[in-house]
């Protein structure tokens, strides 16, 4: 019992540093971030409580919040329905072993480590509307000279910022995924090839089943990472033209930093927080079933 207790005391001992750290820098600006959207202050006088106005004030007063709102929703769809397909089937493609496995596995993992701002830039240049590389190719192709301002055009303004955000995370859940692929013992595998299955049907019927816990986990990451976008678009559109390519993060950086509304921004920036729990919740409980199927195989 006492050697219980004496593990039990070294255990908590060398957790406290990492507790301490998460609640300092996690937990204690994200209390902070609830009470003051509770309020309205710009940062230096006093504070007034309001309740839960910011809140009321964000649905049905502010014009620009249900466009930014839509347009998170978008990036998430994208995320989901563009860049986790990509990433698996990538990642399936690797984790069989072909010529270059390694090569190819860091190649696509390169822009992940790059900088949001770097990227940011990079893509600006591809759709700009004199030297941009997007309305050169267009232009190869057709046999004319082509411009188009898509950064700064409304219509056209939020899909490049989708463009690359979901280029960029393509690697990250590849590689999450590869190690998930690899991680299932060979057997079933090899169990399924004798019984004369094709690739397809061990990818369908094995693979998937076993990778629940790991497709949940970078759908978690593809919406909360949609739901917390700035900096790729503040760079390549700044939230324009006429506020078209707004995202809740956007709409957070300008009340807090060019209006000193921290009470509002506060509400703004709490909302992101709950969208993230709540979706991150209702994604669990649709995995629930599948995640305790695969733990029984």
């Amino acid at each position: 019992m006492d050697r219980m207790l004496g593990k039990k005391r070294y255990i908590a001992i060398f957790v406290l540093p990492a507790l301490l750290l998460f609640i300092c820098f996690v937990v204690a600006p994200l209390v902070a971030t609830g009470i003051y959207s509770l309020f309205e202050y710009d940062g230096i006088g006093t504070m007034k409580f309001l309740g839960l106005n910011n809140y009321i004030e964000l649905f049905t007063k502010d014009r620009y919040f249900p466009k930014a709102l839509m347009n998170s929703l978008i990036l998430a769809g994208a995320s989901i329905f563009i860049q986790i397909p990509i990433s698996l089937l990538l990642a399936i493609i690797l984790a069989r072993g072909i010529k270059g496995e390694k090569v190819f596995r860091t190649i696509y993992f390169v822009p992940v480590v790059i900088s949001s701002m770097v990227i940011g830039q990079l893509w600006m240049k591809i759709f700009n509307s004199q030297y941009g590389l997007l309305n050169i190719l267009i232009g190869f192709i057709t046999g004319q000279k082509f411009e188009f301002s898509w950064l700064s055009t409304p219509s056209t303004a939020f899909f490049t910022t989708v463009v690359p955000a979901v280029w960029q995370y393509i690697g990250y859940h590849m590689l999450i995924f590869y190690a998930g692929i690899k991680s299932i013992p060979t057997d079933y595998y090899e169990a399924a090839r004798i019984d004369g299955a094709s690739n397809r049907q061990i990818s369908f019927k094995i693979t998937l089943p076993l990778m629940t816990p790991v497709i949940k986990t970078c759908l978690l990451f593809a919406l909360t990472g949609s739901f917390r976008a700035f900096d790729l678009i503040y760079v390549m559109t700044g939230g324009g033209p006429n506020h078209a390519s707004e995202v809740p993060g956007t709409l957070m950086y300008n009340s807090l930093f060019r209006r000193g509304l921290y009470g509002y921004g506060s509400a703004q920036a709490f909302f992101i927080v709950i969208e993230c729990l709540v979706f991150s919740y209702i994604i669990s409980r649709m995995f629930k079933k599948s995640e305790e199927n695969a733990s029984v195989i």
